[in-house]
């Protein structure tokens, strides 16, 4: 087994831009301006329900100064399912499936949240479907 650390990895960080419609494009300018992209892309997503859009990108940890963009957070991804989440919603997400107790042992069927985004705010856990919006290739 190879245990030696993968520093790209360390440094990949999965960062998403809340946005409207109206300031899309200068959010978008801006992403771009401000860090540089791995794998050059960034993935636009619209949310029905609340009509957000949401810009997630790959950045390089190491070249990020201590200022981020107004309305980012930092997300996980899990691939098969394409759904991008919180370590706190995960957490609340494994408490309401579990009966209130918090066990990280506790496997979630990712397919019940296929194409979603799974945030907290303040103690209200959120699922956000998602759609496809525009793909960016840089």
């Amino acid at each position: 087994m190879d245990n030696r650390l993968n520093f790209e990895d360390l440094a990949n960080k999965l960062f998403c831009t809340f946005t409207t419609q109206e300031n899309l494009p200068s959010i978008l300018e801006d992403v771009k301006n401000k860090y540089q992209i791995l794998f050059n892309k960034i993935f636009v997503l619209h949310v029905p329900s609340t009509e957000e859009y949401v810009c997630t990108y790959n950045v390089d940890s190491f070249n990020i100064t201590d200022d981020i963009l107004p309305g980012t957070i930092l997300l996980h991804r899990k691939k098969e399912s394409n759904t991008l989440y919180t370590i706190n919603a995960l957490n609340a997400l494994i408490k309401s499936l579990n009966g209130g107790i918090m066990d990280s042992r506790y496997m979630v069927d990712w397919n019940d949240y296929r194409n979603c985004i799974l945030l907290t705010r303040g103690d209200d856990f959120k699922k956000l479907d998602t759609k496809i919006h525009q793909i960016i290739n840089l």
